[in-house]
């Protein structure tokens, strides 16, 4: 790293002691991924506590062109937030809400406040933050915001950058961007929060946000349903998405069921009889003057014209968390398969039953009796594609075949006009994919920009380009 030695001697003199650490047990902790896939190194964390903290701290790694790798929660799938020789900044513990206003409908939260902390505050005014993910009690609204976190309510809600008023962020050269706002118009220019939404930090550093916050829904119905095909989650999809009230729809196959009955505690299926396929939905009531009678209504339609096989509905709180917990606990449960070869893409709505077909007969064609996993966010056309390794091959010669396997995926979700990233982002994992895939000019422009906003490269410097 060019002048590391130095930039790491001018932080120790200006910053206050409490801010870094060269302690490796300290550090440890923050260079491995969950899943064990990278480990990193750094010469220095920072866990700096305010937003001017981390403004001195990048002046600093400007003046020395001292690369910096920023991490949040540090619960990102695709690399990005492990540092690799970098100076490593966590934003952990910017983890106040600076403010909520019931009249706005809004709240400023720093970039190191839980997801789930932020739901909680949100509650508090008798609001809701509709961003809803498996990681919540540990990502970070920094995170969300870099990635353009998904999850289950995109269906209703949006993309994390739907959910943002303006982002207050520290910029390559260390100045602040101002962009806090409650203004639902203004129309001064270039929308400059936008730009550092999904950069995944490479532009800037966010530091705080604005976010969004909608109406509580006075009720909320959840419902699992046993299937037949992914083309008929399709069609349910279309029948069960009345008005305004549908808010999740999320699908899993039988495999996955089976993993997670089998490898979380307390996990159990809800049906009495097995079946190929299930959809997890939610209607969110706020006006409906018998919400029950409305679901009843409309399950017994499905199951009219064959789209069910049968259905559970939650009776309390409970039981609703019991029936999310078998989506949730999904990718936790593949951990004790062995290795795994995972895919979040997105196609059109309308294409999600093809890609999963397309899908399994080329992955099966290329690796005979490996294990095809496509479960996810049905709704917004997100589907994770995970592979699990076969028996007749170890973890190691398994994760050989990801290159080729790859290219199978993602030559479908290309024939089908989709993402090759719908939610994680691109990190590193799928650097070299994007540079393949993606449009020349648009990765002319992203290009450009990166250039024209940190021309020396320092903020996550191997992220996306």
């Amino acid at each position: 790293m060019i002048n590391s030695d130095t930039t790491i001697r001018d932080i120790k003199a200006k910053i206050p002691d409490n801010i870094w650490s060269q302690d490796p047990d300290i550090i440890a902790p923050y260079l491995s991924e969950w899943r064990g896939r990278w480990h990193g190194k750094t010469p220095m964390i920072l866990r700096p506590r305010t937003a001017q903290d981390i403004a001195d701290i990048v002046k600093i790694c400007a003046q020395y062109k001292t690369p910096i790798t920023v991490q949040g929660g540090n619960t990102g799938l695709v690399g990005g937030q492990i540092p690799e020789g970098e100076i490593l900044l966590s934003t952990q513990y910017l983890n106040q809400i600076r403010s909520t206003s019931v009249n706005n409908m809004s709240m400023v939260c720093e970039a190191g406040v839980t997801l789930e902390n932020a739901q909680i505050a949100a509650d508090d005014i008798g609001l809701k933050f509709p961003l809803s993910l498996a990681s919540q009690d540990a990502c970070t609204i920094g995170g969300n915001l870099s990635t353009n976190a998904g999850g289950v309510h995109v269906l209703k809600y949006g993309t994390a950058k739907e959910l943002v008023f303006g982002v207050e962020a520290v910029l390559a050269n260390g100045e602040i961007f101002h962009g806090l706002t409650d203004l639902r118009k203004d129309n001064t220019g270039y929308n400059l929060s936008n730009i550092l939404l999904g950069a995944e930090g490479t532009l800037g550093i966010i530091t705080a946000a604005s976010l969004k916050l909608f109406p509580k829904p006075t009720e909320t119905i959840r419902v699992m349903a046993a299937i037949k095909t992914p083309q008929h989650a399709l069609e349910l999809l279309s029948c069960v998405r009345i008005g305004n009230h549908l808010s999740m729809f999320e699908i899993m196959p039988a495999l996955g069921l089976e993993y997670i009955t089998t490898h979380i505690p307390n996990m159990r299926d809800p049906f009495t009889e097995n079946h190929p396929w299930y959809v997890i939905f939610d209607w969110e009531f706020s006006d409906q003057k018998d919400p029950q009678n409305f679901a009843e209504s409309a399950l017994g339609n499905a199951m009219e014209k064959g789209l069910i096989l049968d259905a559970v509905i939650a009776a309390n709180e409970s039981q609703s968390n019991a029936l999310l917990a078998l989506r949730e606990n999904l990718s936790a449960a593949q951990k004790p398969i062995g290795a795994t070869i995972k895919h979040d893409i997105t196609v059109p709505v309308s294409d999600v039953a093809t890609f999963i077909q397309k899908a399994n007969a080329a992955v099966l064609k290329h690796t005979p009796d490996c294990h095809p996993l496509p479960f996810g966010h049905l709704g917004d056309g997100n589907i994770h594609y995970n592979i699990g390794q076969p028996e007749n091959l170890t973890g190691e010669q398994f994760m050989a075949l990801e290159p080729d396997i790859n290219d199978i995926v993602y030559d479908i979700v290309d024939a089908l006009c989709g993402s090759i990233s719908a939610e994680h982002g691109i990190g590193i994992l799928k650097k070299n994919q994007l540079a393949k895939r993606a449009d020349p000019a648009k990765l002319g422009m992203m290009k450009r920009i990166k250039t024209s906003l940190d021309p020396d490269g320092i903020l996550n410097p191997r992220n996306i380009l």
